[in-house]
């Protein structure tokens, strides 16, 4: 047995001596460089391109067989540049000679030094590389032939190894004529462990993107470790840490750090999937956090997972990305801002649903999406608790609290929109509701608000609501129509049971007014801005006011004064706490071009009764307008009513600081005019006796 063990075992090793001299022969006898037209002659054939081998190519033989190679060139497509579709200035690879006995191929590390590709899209937007990933069709059977079923093949037992893969300085060229970008990624550098099908490996990534267009440079880094299936359609990503650095002019700060990790990405091209688990997205004060999970990646891709931004400062980052921020009334305004959704997502469109939106105070839920990127369509469904926009408001003048006009919600918001430039109102396609429990703007408080957008084709429609307003209620829409050069706007609104002293002191820090009103409004103008649409404004309103007091201002005290100035007599003493009281004030207006006109002023009181006239400008704010004041003398001894008194008022100066003049000629015609008929009728009587009778009567038919 031992002797026969010793036979085996001369012959093998004699076997193995003798091949290992025919290979050394091969290797001493045999030069590579013999075969290059061969070479480059089987891959014109096989793919159409020419394969220029200008260096050496030199043969390793054992333990590793391999191959180096020099300079190797690849052309282009055709059609397209002259210049080489990929170039390498060194190779080197090596596979382990023994194992390939047994069905193991074992790689040493691929080296690939001074690598050159140039990717190109024409105009037409065919790319230069289809002809390398195009498949031939399989031949038909020829008529007749017995076709065998197919049946299932072994799994293959091949096992491959790599001892790793070192790209040196490669280089590639992007060129989209088609879109017109251009880009260089550069200086790029990969190192990788050892490659094994389905265990994974360290993979170390460095590389540069220029954008010569946008004056842009991206330097990336990536760490991660890789598997990959024996059929390289399953990756698996796992402990990513990708580090990015944006430079360029138009860059806050001239250059932006980003980080992007990940604790597991799974790639699976044969089902197409695609799930990313523990993804956090860091840029200065900015965090994101998401699991996503993608499917039909290649033909639908749909993306979806919940989406966490963690609260920052936006102030801060606004000034970290060197963009101004806003001077706001609050300095705390705008300095926390949380956000959490789930996102549902595909290449064109985005849903964001079950959002979670911190600003500051307030907390916002809904749902809010976009569709179509290229020609957004946005929508949203919003609720928000308590909004303070007060906080978020430039600073107020002191000088200007007690002036300012009280503009109404839809007023407001035609005035918003007109700062809008008319080109994005013309492309702004949104739909969508909010509603408000509680807010606060220009010092006025109102719950329970509800606000439609509607936005299409150059039509900005909005109707909004109040149901709380100062113990009444608010409705109101505007539409704004830019389809032509000229912006035009109506407004129709409405508020019932208004309380007018709580609101005009939570507006102007001061009520000189109180009641109950009720009011509409129907308002038309065009222009690009607030002037123009002052200028050309149009429409008419009607007001009710009931049991309103006027402070401040005591018209029959105005009265009494002026007839005391006229006999001589003593004022009386002043007083801070003057005020009319009227039962009722009801009157409609109409504006033309900004000029607001009244003729139907009527108000009513227990001593007064008014009518009045007259106009305001809304461009120059100038007050002209005048009333008649029926003062009702109280019932004497007997009981009897006494004479009416009508006295003429003048109102001027402006709509913010209104002045007024009684009119004397009233006061003294309805004062004297009982005298002055007694002295006249004693006149014309004298006339009589000494002109002779008729005289009187000859005077009054003249006069």
């Amino acid at each position: 047995m031992g002797k026969s063990l010793k036979i085996i075992l001369s012959i093998l090793a004699a076997l193995i001596l003798l091949l290992i001299v025919i290979i050394s022969a091969l290797f001493i006898f045999i030069d590579p460089n013999d075969f290059k037209p061969e070479i480059q002659a089987a891959v014109k054939d096989r793919i159409g391109r020419e394969l220029t081998l200008e260096g050496d190519l030199n043969l390793s033989i054992f333990p590793w067989l391999g191959i180096s190679t020099g300079k190797m060139t690849l052309s282009n497509a055709e059609g397209f540049q002259t210049k080489p579709f990929a170039e390498i200035q060194e190779s080197d690879i090596n596979v382990k000679l023994l194992p390939l006995l047994s069905k193991e191929i074992e790689v040493d590390r691929i080296v690939l030094k001074g690598l050159t590709v140039n990717l190109a899209k024409n105009k037409q937007g065919v790319n230069n590389w289809h002809d390398l990933i195009g498949t031939k069709p399989e031949p038909s059977p020829a008529p007749g032939s017995v076709t065998q079923e197919a049946r299932p093949t072994e799994k293959a037992q091949t096992l491959l190894s790599i001892g790793g893969i070192t790209l040196e300085n490669a280089f590639i060229d992007w060129d989209n004529q088609k879109s017109g970008k251009h880009l260089e990624i550069k200086d790029v550098n990969l190192g990788t462990d050892k490659i094994v099908f389905d265990e994974p490996f360290a993979v170390d990534l460095a590389l540069t993107i220029v954008n010569a267009q946008a004056k842009l440079t991206e330097s990336i880094k990536l760490t991660a470790d890789l598997t990959v299936n024996e059929k390289l359609d399953n990756f698996q990503l796992t402990g990513v840490n990708l580090q990015s650095t944006t430079a360029g002019e138009k860059v806050p700060g001239k250059s932006l750090k980003s980080a992007l990790t990940a604790a597991n990405v799974l790639l699976n091209m044969a089902k197409q999937d695609l799930k990313i688990s523990t993804l956090r997205v860091e840029s200065g004060d900015l965090k994101i956090a998401a699991d996503i999970t993608g499917t039909r990646i290649k033909d639908q891709p749909s993306f979806q997972g919940p989406v966490a931004v963690e609260q920052f400062n936006p102030v801060l980052v606004m000034k970290q990305l060197e963009i101004t921020p806003p001077v706001m009334r609050d300095a705390n305004a705008l300095t926390r801002l949380a956000m959490n959704f789930n996102l549902q997502a595909t290449d064109d469109a985005a849903n964001l649903q079950d959002l979670l939106i911190k600003l500051d105070d307030t907390t916002i839920n809904g749902s809010a999406s976009v569709d179509n990127f290229s020609q957004p369509a946005i929508a949203f469904n919003l609720t928000a608790d308590a909004l303070d926009a007060d906080r978020y408001l430039t600073p107020e003048k002191e000088a200007d609290k007690n002036s300012k006009p009280i503009a109404s919600p839809a007023v407001t918001t035609a005035a918003a929109a007109s700062l809008l430039p008319v080109e994005t109102l013309r492309k702004l396609n949104a739909n969508g509701e909010l509603t408000l429990h509680e807010m606060k703007i220009n010092n006025l408080n109102m719950q329970d608000i509800h606000l439609k957008l509607s936005a299409k084709n150059g039509i900005v429609t909005t109707q909004q609501s109040v149901n709380q307003f100062y113990q009444g209620n608010y409705s109101g829409n505007m539409n704004m129509d830019v389809r032509n050069k000229l912006p035009v706007l109506a407004v129709n609104e409405k508020i019932s049971h208004v309380q007018v002293e709580p609101l005009l002191k939570d507006y102007k820090g001061e009520a000189k007014m109180s009641g109950v009103v009720n009011m509409s409004a129907q308002l038309q103008a065009q222009g690009n801005n607030k002037d123009e649409i002052k200028s050309s404004l149009n429409g008419q309103l009607n007001f009710l006011f009931k049991d309103s007091v006027i402070l401040g201002f005591n018209l029959q005290k105005i009265i009494d004064n002026s007839k005391a100035l006229i006999k001589g007599a003593p004022l009386p003493a002043d007083s801070k706490n003057d005020q009319t009281l009227f039962s009722e004030m009801t009157g409609t207006a109409t504006i033309n071009n900004g000029v607001l006109s009244n003729n139907d002023l009527v108000a009513y009181s227990s001593k007064l009764r008014v009518n009045g006239k007259g106009s305001a400008n809304l461009n120059t704010d100038a007050l002209n307008y005048k009333i008649k004041a029926t003062l009702l003398k109280s019932p004497d001894a007997d009981g009897q009513q006494a004479e009416k008194m009508t006295v003429a008022v003048n109102f001027g100066g402006t709509l913010s600081k209104p002045s007024y003049t009684v009119d004397p000629s009233s006061l003294l015609t309805e004062e004297n005019k009982a005298k002055i008929e007694e002295k006249k009728q004693k006149l014309l009587d004298k006339l009589d006796k000494k002109l002779g009778p008729g005289t009187s009567d000859l005077l009054k038919r003249i006069f």
